[in-house]
């Protein structure tokens, strides 16, 4: 979670971008921001867990090292699960987007840390990565047989065309969705936990009455913490899946 600029109860001043180095190229601003900076910090340390955690592989493993192999291991059980073993030639990709989200998930929890994933951009950006490579791959692999995802098989003729219009709309829709979906569950997290830190903070401030009746939001705060330790997990194996999913049309379109 986000930390505040001296305002307690203020829930929305965690999202703010907030230029470190300014720096602009022909006009376009290539700042390097607080949000640059923790995509930067949330790829360092997922590398460095990584490497540190397997570069001394035992036959009984370090809880690092069963964290790393556990991680691989449900992404590449997850890969196969929904596009057979030819998606493991994806294994890569989906497990950087996998430690990337929950990385940074995890590090937004931490106070006056950065969520880069409340940020619509920066997850539009992930589901725009998974639906430009779907769409590629499956034109260089099938070409224009790559088509048939929208026409799914065992339909009447005489509805093929509104079906075919729904399979469009619903394949232009996957970006805004997987996008929307870890935003709006990161974004709306972060806000009530502020929400309810702050009126620990506000009813302490009150005295010996204040301070019995923070009891409850405190209680509260602790409750939704842990609750958002679990969202941050569940979000990114979400994510995981449907990208999982989204895959496997490239692979296999006729369905």
């Amino acid at each position: 979670m986000a930390g505040n600029s001296g305002n307690a109860i203020d829930p929305i001043h965690q999202f703010h971008i907030s230029k470190i180095v300014s720096m602009e190229i022909g006009g376009v601003d290539f700042s390097f921001t607080n949000a640059s900076l923790f995509m930067v910090l949330t790829v360092a340390v997922a590398t460095l867990f990584l490497v540190l955690s397997t570069n001394r592989r035992g036959l009984v493993p370090s809880r690092a090292q069963l964290m790393a192999e556990m991680s691989y291991e449900f992404v590449a059980a997850t890969l196969r699960g929904s596009a057979g073993n030819d998606g493991m030639r994806f294994f890569p990709l989906v497990f950087s987007l996998f430690m990337f989200v929950f990385m940074a998930n995890m590090l937004g929890m931490f106070p006056y840390f950065f969520t880069v994933t409340s940020q619509i951009i920066v997850t539009f950006a992930l589901a725009m990565l998974v639906i430009g490579t779907v769409t590629i791959y499956g034109f260089y692999k099938h070409g224009a047989g790559f088509l048939k995802l929208f026409v799914p098989s065992g339909v009447p003729a005489g509805v093929v065309p509104l079906v075919s219009v729904i399979e469009v709309i619903s394949f232009l829709s996957r970006p805004v969705s997987l996008s929307v979906r870890l935003f709006a569950n990161m974004l709306a997290g972060h806000i009530t936990l502020k929400v309810f830190a702050g009126f620990v903070v506000m009813l302490t401030g009150l005295g010996a009455a204040g301070v019995a009746a923070a009891v409850l939001p405190l209680l509260l705060t602790i409750a939704i913490t842990a609750l958002e330790f679990l969202v941050s997990f569940l979000q990114a194996y979400v994510f995981t899946v449907l990208t999982c999913m989204y895959l496997a049309d490239a692979l296999h379109p006729s369905h």
